[in-house]
């Protein structure tokens, strides 16, 4: 069995470089059509998906020649070379990418700019008079079109002061070309947005529409002579101060400061009369050789997400689920990667007392690829706002009126015999041993008629006690039997043998999972007797565990220790031991749909063979089941950078000889 194995792990790990490659390939192929359309006025896909192609390429082939070119104009126009080079620049999607860019990059100061969402394009001068007008192309030579330039507004002709000097400057100006909202909403509301519309009529070859767009400069340099400025910020004075339209500059004193600024700008920029997709960080100093880099490192654009939102916090509810209260902020709607949001649980009390979360708090609320969002921090109050009020933390059990316990961790009710807590350690008894026939609204009943008080009343139950619930007295005095009760009936008494995982679990112990247990259990807890006995530093010193958990834990085997060693003792349950089955020391993840089975029975058929199950691609993982394995999605791109073999269904089932 182990030589099996190891010839369909060498196999698998093959067949996985050869589809990273063709993966690479196939990214290649998308990002460079895309570039070109993008550039071109016609862009088929959004920012953020264009984004993901690029960095799943990135973690696959970080070497890779697209990821140091930009695309290229349509050879409608003349060429000519920029004088100062247009490479792509290195971009952070969230805080904690920028925060770690900006550990390498620590300047006394950052100045950042807004990232305008529009067409590059380089105004090239000779002694002060506007010689042609060149745009992106592949960042080293563009299209010239100086005829529709001419037409735009904030593009200078010829440079002089404000008092009508003339400057005698040459070199470059680099601007962004820019449709307003305005003028796409009156004249241009059939093109899909502001971008494409502005690139789109400043190509035209009868220029035909240049006069609706505007240039906005924010970077210059001379090619002869001195330069006109001797720092970052001079040079949209500078800029400025010969009539051009500049680009809104902020002074930040720390890395800090710019996130809460970028979150300041995420909720006010809809009132711009134009698109920006995020900022530019940079020092102040000028670095005219970084620069002239394909990707300059001493700079960075630091995006904005369609996975962030800023939001006002209106309320604090109290959502109770078995014996603990979990706070849960209630803001104003957002809009988070297509979805509406307006609630996020704020976890326990500690995580809400260290983000400082009160109501009329302004949040950054956050969804990266997750299904739940979350609150990230708390920004400042702007001047004038309304002040904000603590939250209130509920002092007393809704249930059964006893004084809640605050840990910091969990806000909980003690009273293990609070009807609440009872229905909800049956119903997750039901959950993790699978008994699918006994039904959440059939327990419910069962449990307010006073039929089941206990785990153990769940295997005490007949098929005459189960009968009334599914048939009317009349049909039971005619002698009917009922079908349903019969089904429920014989799906419990197929679940009487569980293991030690599964027993534990089941118990509802606040945040002690299966997985979990399973951790103590290859640790050499294998047993009910060591698991009861076990200490707090015992079991933290398990890996993966901490004090808290451990503590948890050990309370809530105490708790139900009574119960736990009853079903055992009176036969109503028996505890399967440790598997030495073919799967040893294998650890398992699925992700998408089984054809064959439930993922529930091939994970538990995975446990019987002595292995493991993981919730995620994780280091150490032995196998990734899918039956989509060309897929891009998160699971495969993570296996396939850890290089963990990605095997099938029909793999699956071959090794457990199914």
């Amino acid at each position: 069995m182990a030589t099996e194995l190891f010839d369909i792990s060498e196999a698998s790990v093959s067949s996985d470089r050869a589809k990273t490659k063709k993966r690479i390939a196939e990214l290649e192929v998308l990002i460079k059509g895309y570039q070109d359309s993008y550039y071109n006025g016609e862009s088929e896909i959004s920012d953020a998906a264009f984004d993901a192609l690029w960095d799943e390429l990135k973690s696959l082939d970080p070497a890779n020649r697209i990821l140091h070119s930009v695309g290229a104009d349509r050879g409608t126009f003349a060429k000519a070379r920029h004088i100062m080079p247009m490479g792509s620049q290195e971009k952070a999607a969230d805080p904690e990418q920028f925060l770690a860019w900006a550990r390498r990059h620590q300047y006394a100061e950052y100045l950042v700019e807004y990232k305008l969402d529009g067409a590059s394009l380089e105004l090239q001068y000779r002694d002060g008079v506007l010689i042609r007008a060149v745009t992106r192309g592949d960042g080293e030579t563009g299209d010239v079109i100086t005829a529709n330039a001419i037409k735009m507004n904030g593009v200078m002709r010829e440079l002089h002061t404000q008092d009508g000097k003339p400057v005698p400057f040459t070199g470059g100006i680099r601007g962004e070309v820019i449709m307003t909202h305005q003028v796409h909403d009156t004249l241009f509301a059939n093109k899909a947005n502001c971008r494409n519309a502005a690139n789109g009529l400043m190509r035209r070859k009868d220029g035909e529409g240049s006069e609706n767009l505007t240039l906005i400069a924010y970077d210059v340099w001379a090619t002869e002579g001195e330069q006109p400025f001797s720092d970052e910020a001079e040079k949209i004075s500078w800029l400025s101060s010969l009539g051009f339209n500049t680009v809104h500059l902020e002074v930040c004193p720390s890395a800090e400061a710019v996130v809460d600024y970028r979150a300041a700008v995420m909720e006010t920029r809809k009132s711009l009369d134009y698109d920006i997709d995020g900022l530019v960080v940079k020092e102040r100093a000028v670095n005219h050789e970084d620069a002239l880099r394909d990707r300059p490192d001493r700079q960075i654009a630091f995006k904005f997400s369609l996975e962030e939102a800023v939001s006002i916090v209106r309320a604090v509810e109290w959502n109770e689920s078995g014996a603990t209260y979990t706070p849960v902020a209630v803001f104003d709607p957002v809009d988070l990667n297509g979805t509406t949001v307006q609630r996020a649980s704020l976890a326990n009390p500690n995580a809400l007392r260290a983000l400082g979360v009160e109501l009329f708090s302004r949040v950054v609320v956050v969804k990266r690829g997750e299904i739940i969002p979350k609150i990230e921090r708390v920004l400042p109050l702007e001047v004038g706002a309304q002040k904000t009020v603590p939250v209130q933390f509920p002092h007393t059990c809704g249930t059964c009126g006893t004084a809640l316990v605050d840990e910091g961790s969990r806000l909980y009710c003690p009273n293990r015999a609070c009807a609440k807590r009872v229905l909800h350690q049956l119903l997750k008894w039901v959950s993790v041993v699978d008994i699918r026939d006994l039904g959440e609204t059939l327990v419910r009943s069962m449990f307010n008629d006073g039929v089941l008080r206990s785990i153990g009343d769940i295997y005490r139950l007949t098929e005459e006690a189960l009968t009334p619930y599914f048939l009317t007295e009349e049909s039971i005095s005619q002698e009917k039997q009922s079908l349903g009760a019969q089904k429920v009936f014989a799906s419990i008494q197929a679940h009487r043998t569980v293991s030690l995982a599964k027993l534990v679990a089941g118990f509802d112990i606040e945040g002690i999972g299966e997985t979990v247990v399973e951790k103590l259990v290859s640790s050499g807890f294998d047993t009910l007797e060591k698991l009861l006995s076990a200490s707090e530093a015992e079991v933290a010193a398990v890996y993966g565990f901490a004090q808290v958990m451990a503590r948890t834990f050990v309370r809530g085997l105490s708790e139900n220790r009574a119960e736990m060693e009853a079903l055992v003792s009176d036969g109503i349950l028996t505890v399967q031991g440790p598997s030495a089955g073919g799967l040893s020391g294998l650890s398992f993840c699925f992700t998408g749909e089984l054809l064959t089975m439930k993922r529930a029975d091939a994970q538990n058929l995975v446990k019987e063979r002595g292995g493991t199950v993981k919730s995620s691609v994780v280091k150490g993982l032995s196998y990734l089941v899918t039956n989509d394995t060309e897929s891009g999605s998160a699971k495969n791109k993570k296996a396939a950078e850890l290089c963990i073999p990605i095997i099938s269904e029909n793999e699956f089932r071959a090794m457990l000889s199914l």
